[in-house]
């Protein structure tokens, strides 16, 4: 199963965001979160992103939805921090959104390029008709 990995600058939005994608993907997931810094602090570390990206691969890949501009670079640096080839993309995507929409395609069993277009579909999705 593709693995899903929300990077944020912030636990608690991490954590938030974590808990709306698990409900919606199901019991059966591999969803991980990573936000702040070790201290608790605001911002991103590469090395805690290339962790998440481990613990998350189960062989398929991993899908990365990041908050901010950072967030990608910080995820650019942890990719490229890897030991193991595990492949792994970066959702242009609302992370919020995107990851509910990633967490479902890959809970029915998605490909890894299959549950990134659907992260990015959901930059498409308007809240007000």
């Amino acid at each position: 199963m593709v693995g899903i990995l929300i990077v944020s600058h912030s636990k608690k939005a991490a954590e938030g965001i974590y808990e709306l994608t698990v409900q919606m993907a199901g019991e059966d997931h591999r969803v991980l979160a990573v936000g702040g810094m070790e201290d608790g602090s605001i911002g991103t570390d590469a090395i805690r992103i290339k962790e998440g990206i481990e613990k998350a691969d189960d062989g398929d890949g991993v899908l990365l939805l990041a908050d901010l501009g950072s967030g990608i670079l910080s995820s650019q640096t942890a990719i490229d921090l890897l030991e193991e080839d595990i492949k792994v993309e970066i959702a242009d995507a609302p992370i919020l959104e995107g990851a509910v929409s990633a967490a479902v395609q890959a809970a029915v069993g998605g490909t890894l390029e299959e549950v990134r277009e659907a992260a990015e579909l959901a930059k498409q999705i308007s809240k007000l008709d």
